[in-house]
């Protein structure tokens, strides 16, 4: 029997190390789930570029070859052409940034400054106004320098420079033409029990403060034993709307929350807050929300007077194992001794500074920060931190005017096959079964034949989508990305269970499901060593299941190892594609890999093969 020891600090730095590089390789690796158009400019960074094509579209004159107006030109014309041309390069910025972008004046398309005076400013911006107008969307000036006004950068009164030209950037946000266009972005909210996390929700949803003891926390519970304890233990859901002037939807009368339905369609951006569970003992349940609800972002939230303990490193590793960008929350700053604020503030700075998360932490306790900091948060490396307080509401400005700016971020094709996940079931009144989640990818519409499963044996449902909710609003379709619940036809509600998928109906055969399969695994932190017969809970998506290690390409694995292991489901098949995600665990023991092939054969060993490929 081995004699199980306590992780050494070297060991543990080696997982830490490892993670970094290994959550990158991932992120490459999702290219094989989830394709997506590649841009110019990502193709050029690539540096897979055929000079032969280029040649041939010359030769055809395809390329856009009409001669480029200048953007200050543009700006400060009052010709209607060039209004025209104006609305044509909005739109397509609008277009990239999902529905939404920020635009700069001041500066043109190469990042050289326009050298505007005040005056040539304003009528920038005037005509900004009139031409997104023009394209259904509203400009919301975020913020300015040399212009004046109540939005001016405070730097330009502390730090003048010699640089006198006016510059600003605007929010442009289109209204949606359609319910089913409305901008959506998941942050999944984690963090060690007591750091605040359903109170700041509380707060920001209903705009209302919280009284020190619990007020703003209650409505966000599903459970009696959750308002009894003030301790969440379930998956919580909570919307936030923003309008296309960036204003928050929020009720006229203070302390009343809207409902979902009015949040919807007021709303031209919705933020989908879910609120994991803290405890330990609510591990398995934090770990499906994270892994089921796709997020775009994670908040991780940080009591003051506690600081990173217990399961906030936990959950800190998931999130940096996923590559979500992370933004850090410090609560309960309004009861903080300073000297024990600077102590939780040091010990933050370390954690994301390690080798693990190499991270570059940009405290906002400005406006301007805030603001230059969401429109950069396309970068993974930054992380925003802000330090708030829920019950003197200090800073809740900020992070409302980020969530505000926050930048689409996510992998998602609507011209793939379609794909959904299932993360619940429900039965609904005359309405039957239904199921919640996210589409994956594809399109789907009303009345869609679609298959659901795998059942205990593996097989596949023929149903059709009877209607479709997205955020208690019915719509006619969803596209990849998009989280909606679906009532199905003819299934009932114990035929369904979370992990199942839901996938267009054919004429070629039933999907495939496996027993096995075979993943690249990187252990973050386990005790002893891994062997074959080991097992462990394994997450893929929605998907949680016993699995057993049954071939490793060695005979064995430690904290810190790479190392291709094939798998088999304990209870049942399970719907895998090459290129999912996994995270297992096991006690202490964490683990995460990348799917690189569904199904195993026992005739070709892992370690055979890795023999006879020089590894």
């Amino acid at each position: 029997m081995a004699t199980r020891r306590k992780n050494q600090p070297r060991e543990g730095r080696r997982g830490e190390t490892a993670l970094s590089d290994f959550a990158e390789y991932v992120e490459a690796q999702q290219g094989i789930r989830y394709p997506a158009t590649v841009s110019s400019a990502e193709r050029d960074a690539s540096g897979d570029h055929h000079e032969e094509l280029d040649e041939l579209f010359d030769n055809l004159e395809l390329s856009d070859t009409a001669p480029q107006v200048p953007l200050r030109d543009l700006l400060l014309a009052s010709a209607d052409e060039t209004l025209g041309q104006l609305e044509k390069v909005i739109s397509e910025r609008i277009a990239e940034g999902h529905g939404e972008t920020v635009f700069e004046i001041g500066y043109d398309n190469s990042g050289n400054s326009m050298k505007l005076t005040v005056e040539e400013w304003n009528t920038a911006y005037a005509r900004l106004e009139e031409a997104a107008s023009k394209v259904r969307a509203s400009c919301q000036l975020l913020i300015t320098k040399n212009v004046g006004g109540d939005k001016e950068a405070a730097s330009t009164a502390t730090n003048p420079s010699k640089d006198k030209s006016c510059s600003g950037k605007v929010l442009i946000r289109q209204t949606p033409a359609k319910i089913e266009d409305v901008i959506e972005t998941r942050i999944a909210v984690v963090g060690n029990v007591d750091a605040g996390k359903s109170t700041m929700l509380g707060v920001l949803v209903k705009g209302d403060l919280d009284d020190g003891r619990g007020k703003a926390r209650v409505n966000l519970f599903r459970h009696k034993h959750e308002v009894e304890t003030g301790r969440t233990s379930s998956v919580g859901m909570e919307i936030m709307g923003f309008d296309s002037t960036g204003k928050i939807i929020t009720s006229d009368i203070p302390g009343r929350k809207l409902p979902w339905e009015e949040i919807g369609r007021r709303s031209a951006k919705v933020i989908t807050f879910t609120d994991l569970a803290g405890h330990e003992k609510y591990l398995r349940t934090t770990v499906f929300g994270l892994l089921s609800s796709s997020p775009n972002y994670c908040l991780l939230m940080v009591a003051a007077n506690n600081g990173l303990v217990g399961m906030s490193k936990e959950h800190l590793g998931i999130a940096l194992a996923l590559n979500v960008p992370i933004m850090i929350v410090v609560t309960k700053i309004d009861i903080c001794p300073p000297n024990i604020l600077e102590e939780t503030l040091t010990q933050i700075t370390k954690v994301m500074k390690s080798p693990g998360a190499r991270k570059m932490l940009t405290f906002i306790r400005t406006r301007e920060e805030c603001v230059n900091t969401a429109t950069q948060f396309v970068s993974q490396r930054i992380c925003p931190v802000f330090l708030v307080s829920n019950v003197t509401g200090e800073s809740l400005d900020l992070v409302r005017t980020f969530l505000n700016i926050l930048p689409h971020h996510g992998r998602y094709n609507s011209d793939a096959p379609f794909e959904f996940h299932v993360n619940d079931t429900f039965s609904v009144p005359f309405a039957g079964t239904v199921v919640s989640g996210i589409v994956r990818s594809g399109v789907a519409h009303e009345g869609d034949a679609v298959l659901i499963g795998p059942d205990a044996l593996g097989q596949f449902k023929e149903t059709a989508i009877r209607s479709i909710e997205r955020k208690r609003i019915r719509v006619p379709a969803v596209s990849a990305g998009q989280s909606a619940s679906f009532a199905l036809k003819k299934v009932k509600r114990k035929e369904v269970r979370k992990g199942m998928v839901v996938l267009p109906k054919t004429d070629q055969p039933a999907p495939t499901v496996y027993h096995e399969f075979v993943a690249e695994v990187l252990i973050l932190s386990h005790a002893t060593t891994i062997k074959t017969k080991y097992q462990a809970m394994l997450h893929v998506g929605p998907v949680q299941q016993t699995c057993s290690i049954i071939d490793m390409d060695r005979e064995l694995i430690r904290t810190g190892d790479r190392a291709l292991v094939a798998f088999r489901f304990v209870q049942r098949p399970e719907y895998l594609v090459a290129g999912d995600r996994l995270i297992f665990r096991e006690g202490r023991t964490r683990g995460l890999g990348i799917v690189k092939s569904v199904g195993y054969d026992p005739s070709k060993p892992l370690r055979e093969a890795r023999e006879r490929g020089g590894g």
